[in-house]
């Protein structure tokens, strides 16, 4: 008797019944694409909780770029590594977070040879999210670049003049450019075919437009034909605006410079980055 009425309730329900709980019920909502992206976003931080060494290019990296320009060239290029400082730190903030944007694209392209993308183009979820989540994920890692390297500043003798404010905005400038930088290196993790081509692109890019700036040096003392293209060169616009924010001015030229290249780099490279998703 008791085998019998266990058997009965291990049975499978009638067919008339499995559709009564299965119709009866309101379909889930679909997610937003704002909840969709911040859900990705998460993962994205959730995969550097799991493995911290990612962290060593937001922490290690930049405190070795600190002390190795001020030390070495500080007294060579402004008298002595105090005054150097001064001028260096926004440079090095801005270099430091726009270098690391690169691994956004190093990220997707995992996925992609992983075939983990395939998994997302078949959820019922906003198409991009998975992109735009990798960028707002990444948004943790610049504010953490940037906060390591205003400490380590500040106990070797950097003194903001705009306070505590300048350094919050001029931070947030560069968090924003940041954001939409990241769209072209997410366009060449769909395009190419390995990370390492990913790194070896992203660095072909990154070297010229961090060194012919006003990151180091005073453009000033450059040759009047590379002068042309460090005016013109986005890493320098964006130093100009960090750099005045934070001794407590505002350079109006630069900052509509940086917010026009903010905004093309995330309406062309965007458009061109949500294409090459939708046809590969």
């Amino acid at each position: 008797m008791t085998v019998t009425k266990e058997a009965d309730a291990l049975a499978a329900p009638k067919v008339e019944n499995l559709a009564d709980v299965l119709l009866d019920q309101d379909a889930p909502r679909r997610p937003g694409p704002l909840s969709a992206s911040l859900t990705f976003g998460w993962r994205a931080v959730l995969k550097i909780k799991h493995v911290p060494e990612q962290l060593f290019d937001v922490t290690a990296f930049p405190i070795m770029m600190i002390l190795m320009f001020t030390y070495l060239f500080g007294g060579a290029l402004a008298g002595s590594p105090g005054e150097y400082l001064q001028y260096l730190l926004p440079g090095i903030t801005v270099t430091s977070v726009v270098m690391i944007t690169m691994y956004t694209g190093v990220s997707v392209n995992t996925d992609v040879e992983k075939g983990v993308f395939d998994r997302f183009r078949t959820l019922a979820v906003w198409r991009p999210a998975p992109l735009v989540g990798y960028i707002l994920g990444d948004l943790l890692r610049y504010v953490l670049a940037s906060f390591t390297i205003m400490v380590v500043g500040l106990i070797l003798g950097f003194r903001p003049g705009g306070g505590f404010v300048g350094v919050v905005l001029g931070i947030a400038v560069l968090v924003a450019f940041s954001f939409a930088f990241s769209w072209v290196w997410t366009m060449f993790g769909l395009l190419m075919r390995s990370e390492k081509s990913v790194m070896g692109i992203s660095m072909m890019v990154m070297m010229p437009l961090t060194f012919l700036s006003n990151v180091y040096v005073n453009p000033a003392t450059m040759p009047g034909w590379l002068q042309a293209f460090v005016e013109v060169n986005p890493i320098t616009q964006l130093v100009n605006s960090v750099r005045s924010l934070m001794s407590g001015g505002f350079d109006g030229s630069a900052m509509l410079w940086t917010l026009g290249y903010s905004v093309g780099f995330t309406v062309v490279f965007g458009a061109l980055t949500l294409r090459l998703y939708n046809r590969k």
